[in-house]
């Protein structure tokens, strides 16, 4: 059995979901919330493990009470807005459900959740105790498009202006989106060059006075991020 929770602000949604639950056999819902303040004290008290999540809420939307969490249960979002789904799949949520959705499709999303919980480790090892697995790619916005990209396949990205591109093994994606706010989402071995430049520290092929090579292609190395590429370069001899 599953212990879950429902937060939204909207009473009618809560009523759906309470009744798409109450058909599920191995699912136990353990309260309803309208507040991300009324769920936080509950997951204190009790073993949640599957979150039903609206996203668009007053005083703390969905993501933000996500990301305050320490220690995450499954979640599986539901929304009206579509324009969220990136940040979901980033935060490793289960599914996205875009309101109003159908029970097949309700169903879907918590069988999915249902193997992901199925297949944690079963053994007595405390949760603190086992060092988090890093993921090893993230989901890009290209158009009308969602983009899963493995860093290992990424060699550099090139900012313009309020765009990347992101150029990989097999091809270069352009997203909508600044240079900070993908350098938060990229691993360690990602650095910051250039102004417009991120590189892949795994994929240099040659450093050449103030140049990085990645195999043909040449990319400068700022006046300003210099320092820091070479303190790294040091510690990786």
């Amino acid at each position: 059995m599953i212990r879950c929770i429902a937060i939204d602000d909207e009473p009618l949604a809560l009523d759906v979901l309470e009744d798409f639950i109450e058909q599920v056999p191995f699912l136990e819902l353990v309260q309803t919330c309208q507040s991300a303040v009324e769920a936080l004290e509950l997951l204190h008290k009790e073993n949640i493990q599957l979150i039903f999540l609206d996203i668009q809420m007053p005083q703390i939307s969905g993501v933000q009470f996500l990301k305050s969490l320490d220690k995450r249960p499954k979640v599986i979002f539901t929304t009206a807005y579509s324009d969220y789904a990136l940040e979901g799949f980033n935060l490793d949520a289960v599914d996205y459900l875009l309101k109003p959705f159908t029970f097949e499709r309700f169903l879907k999303a918590v069988n999915k959740a249902y193997q992901q919980i199925n297949m944690q480790p079963t053994d007595t090892t405390s949760p603190e105790d086992v060092p988090p697995q890093p993921k090893e790619y993230m989901f890009v916005k290209s158009g009308y498009d969602i983009i899963k990209v493995r860093y290992d396949e990424i060699r550099y990205i090139e900012g313009l202006k309020d765009y990347v591109k992101i150029h990989t093994d097999g091809k270069t994606i352009v997203s909508l989106m600044s240079m900070k706010v993908l350098a938060e989402e990229l691993p360690e071995n990602f650095v910051r060059v250039h102004r417009s430049f991120i590189v892949n520290f795994e994929r240099i092929t040659l450093v050449k006075k103030r140049k990085v090579h990645i195999q043909q292609v040449e990319i400068p190395i700022g006046e300003v991020y210099r320092e820091a590429f070479l303190e790294k370069l040091k510690q990786e001899r």
